[in-house]
């Protein structure tokens, strides 16, 4: 214990700084149980426990959005890839802006007209019972595995860092127990005190108060590094942030990629397989923003419990807007320690404790040398945040997950909602367990977690997006097709990482769901399960044959040119990307415009079907063009977004 207070003191924390921290957890826990109580007596129904009884305002579900998405994962995962790769991994944070506009305004709309309360239930309605349960598993072990200890890993590996309290234990009943364990264990511990028992609810109104936590506290303590910075250079914040942009993009660091939000291979081998090039614009990256923005049930469980489709919507402008706020939080900060690791001549004269030994100490390093006492202990409050609010959603989405799609289901279909609340409040005690026990084998000795994430979840994405997304727009999808896709999904994943190990895995899912994408409309085609289908009304019919008409086009005009750049480049024995232009579209992976023109193209597919076929599948979601419309406030949050996110890449191309 001596060995513990004494690295506490050494960490530069004062008192002040862990009074703002419990007074944080304090508010938080107590804000939770105060909102997840019962009004005038009344139990808690299913509804309230798991939706927040449809109560969500917009700016309740954007906040809350953010909150469940933003976590370790980011605050030091995706600083670490900063660190080591530099700015060009906030291309997940600022294409998910662009995705929710997609999911806010075509995929969200239907899913709150069939008020579904699971994804997976969603399969079951659309396909058939064994679609629904094989993806309910899935996300059930995706959570608990993946998601709950990752989350709960970088959180407690941060806080560790941050307090210099690596490798330290202590003993309990003659048992040395690590430090670590002990800090996901009190994460656990917090984030369940409320949401477990207050349901969503609890989950999403704490939520806005920890969004305002972890993105002012991120912003503040990425302003007050760069002004440490600034002082030993001379100059102010933004003083420091154009040195340090202009020493890392000029002379002999012109090919550094630290600020450029599109990698060329040539340039940094090892940056572009984890963000390859223009692949993390129009590749990849759609498959995993889609499917964890549309389909994860953790995140979409918010936009469920909204009051209306309107709010929805307006909630998911809400949080894209948000999103594009995090690559100045947490990527920033992750390039700010590169640059002082690589100018030590700079700083030398700082007194600066502990070291980056793995790119994802780079943010924990960085509060721990550069912000003073009371900021500290805001930026520690927002990490926490971060964390805790992630952990409380997925907890929340696990027993949401099991009661409705397996336990009501399966177990007990007569139910009562007292029965499915308490059945939800213990899954998710159990999830805790498992959880803490999972979570040191399975994540132990990583550097970049953050790409240990984005590749394995990826594994799925593919086929999610394939399934979910034809299922909800298209009226021929049948659930053979789903059926046989979602069990080639993993498999693919697996064959294609075996045999390709070292093609870049947002390529990989690109060519894995160009394969299942043309599987599934297939046979979906040969399958002669179908009924008679009503002819859509003239207006509507004009509407989709147009758009097909568009799409087809564009999508077959994606797939040509870069087959075309793709083959010209083959033909190059030496290769020039400096000088010339076919190689450097090679050199920035423009063969990503296949699985664009692909994806794009495949909209035409279902728009051209749901026009024309005679025939529909059985079970099919009847067509309503009305629900897709947008008043004028979407519109221009949609074009604010899209405006914001060209003007990054033409900045830092």
């Amino acid at each position: 214990m001596n060995s513990i207070s004494g690295a506490i003191a050494m960490s530069g924390f004062k008192t002040i700084d862990f009074v703002i921290l419990a007074f944080y957890l304090i508010l938080l826990v107590g804000l939770g149980l105060f909102l997840s109580r019962n009004k005038d007596g009344k139990e808690k129904s299913a509804n309230d426990y798991f939706l927040a009884g449809n109560t969500l305002t917009w700016w309740a579900v954007g906040a809350s959005l953010i909150a469940a998405n933003i976590s370790a994962e980011q605050f030091i995962g995706m600083s670490g890839t900063g660190f080591r790769d530099g700015i060009a991994i906030a291309a997940y944070e600022v294409m998910a802006a662009a995705a929710l506009v997609v999911i806010g305004k075509f995929l969200l709309p239907v899913m709150l007209e069939r008020k579904i309360f699971t994804i997976p239930q969603f399969l079951r309605e659309r396909y058939n019972d064994g679609v629904g349960l094989a993806f309910s598993i899935l996300w059930l072990f995706l959570y608990v595995f993946v998601n709950l200890t990752s989350v709960a890993w970088l959180g407690a590996l941060a806080i560790e860092q941050i307090l210099g309290l690596q490798g330290l234990g202590v003993s309990i009943f003659g048992m040395e127990v690590s430090i670590r364990m002990l800090i996901i264990l009190g994460l656990f511990i917090v984030a369940g005190t409320y949401s477990i028992y207050g349901g969503l609810a609890s989950v999403a109104w704490t939520d806005v108060m920890q969004v305002t936590f972890l993105v002012g506290g991120g912003i503040i303590t990425a302003y007050i590094a760069l002004q440490e910075m600034g002082i030993v250079m001379g100059t102010d914040a933004l003083g420091a942030l154009g040195q340090v942009y202009n020493d890392m993009t000029t002379g002999a660091h012109a090919q550094d990629v630290h600020f450029h939000l599109v990698i060329q291979q040539s340039h940094n081998a090892d940056a572009f397989a984890n963000v390859p090039g223009i692949a993390a614009v129009v590749g990849g990256v759609w498959l995993t923003n889609l499917g964890y923005w549309g389909f994860n049930q953790y995140i979409i469980q918010k936009g469920l419990a909204a009051k209306s489709i309107n709010e929805a919507k307006k909630g998911l402008i809400f949080a894209g807007f948000l999103k594009i706020l995090i690559p100045f939080i947490v990527v920033l900060p992750g390039i700010c320690a590169y640059y002082i690791m690589e100018n030590p001549e700079f700083f030398k004269n700082m007194e600066l404790a502990g070291n980056i030994n793995v790119a994802d100490d780079a943010y924990p390093w960085l509060i721990r040398n550069f912000t003073p006492t009371g900021i500290k202990g805001l930026s520690f409050a927002a990490l926490v945040a971060a964390i805790i609010s992630s952990l409380a959603s997925m907890f929340n989405s696990t027993s949401t997950l099991f009661t409705m799609d397996i336990y009501k289901k399966y177990i007990n279909k007569g139910a009562s909602d007292k029965q499915l609340v308490n059945t939800g409040r213990i899954v998710a005690v159990v999830s805790l367990v498992i959880a803490l026990v999972t979570v040191k084998p399975l994540l132990g000795g990583l550097d970049q977690a953050f790409q240990y994430i984005q590749e394995y979840s990826g594994f799925i994405y593919p086929g999610i997006i394939t399934v979910f997304g034809l299922g909800l727009l298209w009226k021929r999808a049948s659930s053979t097709a789903a059926v046989w896709t979602a069990i080639l999904t993993i498999p693919m994943g697996v064959l294609f990482k075996v045999c390709f190990p070292d093609v870049a895995f947002q390529f990989r899912a690109s060519y894995i769901f160009i394969i299942l994408v043309t599987f599934f409309i297939l046979v979906s085609y040969l399958d002669k399960k179908y009924v008679s289908a009503e002819t859509p009304s003239a207006a509507d019919q004009k509407q989709m044959m147009t758009w097909a008409r568009i799409l087809a086009v564009a999508g077959l005009a994606m797939i040509i040119v870069a087959a075309i750049v793709v083959i010209l480049g083959a033909t190059h024995d030496v290769k020039s990307p400096e000088t010339n232009f076919i190689d450097y579209l090679n050199d920035i992976g423009f063969q990503a415009f296949i699985f664009f023109g692909v994806l794009v193209g495949c909209n035409a597919v279902w728009l051209y079907s749901n026009s024309h076929d005679k025939v529909k599948d059985e079970k099919a979601l009847p067509i309503n063009l009305s629900i897709f419309s947008t008043d004028r406030n979407y519109t221009y949050g949609a074009v604010g977004i899209c405006v914001i996110t060209l003007l990054l890449y033409a900045l830092l191309w």
